[in-house]
């Protein structure tokens, strides 16, 4: 890590959905094995890249000899495997607490995600989460790694890109994240501007950058 981020100055928290926000791994892996084996790709070299990705670019990546409509199709043969598939999708461990600490504070947040319209407002609810912003795929020109749709919540917000916190799971996401010259909470044992076990860890450490910072005012007030 290079920098050490101050969090009682974080104005706004940009969380990715898949793996940050919401536990969806099982079915995002089951839609991707399926997927894999209609198209005759290893298992493992799939996974091994499709983790943050938009689908397109995964599959891009995979077949980059298919014309535009081919690959168009095979994306969404992988979105139509996921979009029904929510018997285990729940909110992330933390997740409760987190959003909490960031309405007791009344700092803003969003979500920012990989997935499109439809498969992220499913999950989201069904993780019992509404989010007062959600950027998909669907809202971009190019997914993440592109800082695109992190600079588009901070101006939608009204928060400067460098008084944003991003939380993800996925190299693509840091990456974003950083693109955008933002604080980046990182998860997975990840490298970001700081690492967090999950985002009840994430809470705590929120809660007690707000409290040194209202100590520290009340201090200089004449």
């Amino acid at each position: 890590m290079t920098r050490r981020p101050d969090l009682g100055e974080v104005e706004a928290v940009l969380l990715d959905m898949d793996g940050t926000l919401v536990d969806s791994d099982a079915c995002v892996e089951r839609a991707w094995t399926t997927w894999a084996g209609e198209y005759g790709v290893a298992v493992e070299t799939v996974l091994a890249i499709a983790h943050g990705n938009p689908a397109g670019r995964t599959v891009r990546q995979l077949f980059p000899q298919l014309d535009e409509e081919a690959a168009t199709i095979a994306a969404k043969r992988q979105l139509a495997l996921q979009y029904d598939d929510l018997s285990d999708v729940a909110a992330a461990l933390g997740a409760p607490d987190l959003l909490a600490a960031l309405e007791e504070s009344g700092v803003p947040w969003a979500v920012v995600t990989s997935a499109d319209g439809r498969l992220a407002k499913a999950r989201l609810a069904t993780a019992g989460i509404e989010p007062p912003l959600l950027l998909t795929i669907d809202d971009v020109r190019q997914g993440k790694p592109d800082p695109e749709g992190y600079l588009r919540a901070a101006a939608a917000l009204g928060v400067d890109s460098a008084a944003c916190l991003v939380v993800e799971d996925s190299a693509p996401g840091l990456a974003a994240g950083t693109a955008a010259g933002m604080i980046t909470a990182a998860l997975r044992g990840l490298d970001g501007d700081l690492r967090v076990s999950d985002l009840g860890h994430l809470a705590h450490l929120l809660r007690r950058a707000r409290t040194r910072r209202e100590a520290v005012g009340h201090q200089v007030e004449p």
